[in-house]
């Protein structure tokens, strides 16, 4: 299983961050799909996730800015955060679980892609 990741990069206060996360050798059946962030000097946090029900996880700092979608035909996730704050600056983790077709769950997760926002 690998996950590539597109988007992030530099991105101004006040603008939108969009990233994309593209799953591929899938073996079994997406169950959730989302991303993780770490700031330097701090532990991993979520930001958001959505499941194959489409219920989604958000993190309250993003809450009202964040939206998460998911298109299964192209097993992508999409992130899109509005009004970015410097405190949005992280390294973002595309991150799935898969529930395989003897009924194993297991967690992938991609190399990470550096957001900073700045001016």
């Amino acid at each position: 299983v690998q996950l590539q990741a597109s988007g992030g990069g530099l991105v101004q206060p006040g603008g939108s961050l969009r990233l994309s996360c593209e799953a591929s050798g899938i073996f079994g059946n997406i169950i959730d799909m989302g991303w993780y962030r770490q700031a330097p000097g701090k532990q991993r946090e979520l930001v958001a996730i959505i499941s194959n029900e489409g219920r989604t996880r958000k993190a309250e700092s993003v809450k009202g800015r964040l939206t998460i979608s998911r298109d299964d035909g192209e097993s992508t996730v999409y992130l899109q955060v509005d009004n970015v704050k410097p405190e949005d600056t992280a390294t973002y983790y595309c991150y799935i679980t898969l529930k395989s077709f003897n009924s194993l769950v297991m967690e992938y997760w991609g190399k990470g892609t550096l957001v900073t926002v700045s001016s």
